[in-house]
């Protein structure tokens, strides 16, 4: 699917530019009518590194990141509770059934864990991110 076709899906709000006490440094609020589950994906000390999953209710938020974001692109894969993507892209890598942390995007399958297709979210680095994701 084209990135100009998912602009209805999932949205995004610039980041804060002021150095406030607030703690999230990349959240994802979910604007859709049902529980997601998301995943995300960032480079981490010379590799990509994958973690999830983060339940998030109907319009709830949640920081999948709680520090100030290095990298200027963070990766977002979103399914609902049945398993039906919600946020996908071209990116490939990893992910597991349970809660999960996982260092490499390559060889999924061979390592024992399932190919996702993560967005590529560009953050301009900026320290603060949010992330909203809208039903489609």
């Amino acid at each position: 699917m084209e990135l100009h076709r998912k602009i209805p899906v999932f949205g995004f709000v610039t980041a804060l530019f002021t150095s406030t006490g607030a703690q999230a440094h990349f959240a994802v609020c979910n604007q859709t009518f049902d529980v997601i589950n998301v995943a995300i994906g960032q480079y981490q000390r010379e590799t990509f590194e994958t973690s999830g999953w983060w339940t998030i209710g109907p319009n709830q938020c949640a920081n999948v990141i709680d520090e100030v974001l290095t990298a200027r692109y963070v990766y977002v894969f979103a399914q609902d509770v049945f398993g039906k993507t919600i946020v996908s892209g071209a990116t490939p890598m990893c992910v597991a059934p349970e809660r999960f942390r996982i260092r490499g995007e390559t060889e999924c399958l061979v390592r024992g864990y399932l190919e996702a297709r993560f967005h590529e979210v560009d953050t301009l680095r900026t320290e603060r991110w949010t992330l909203f994701v809208y039903p489609p």
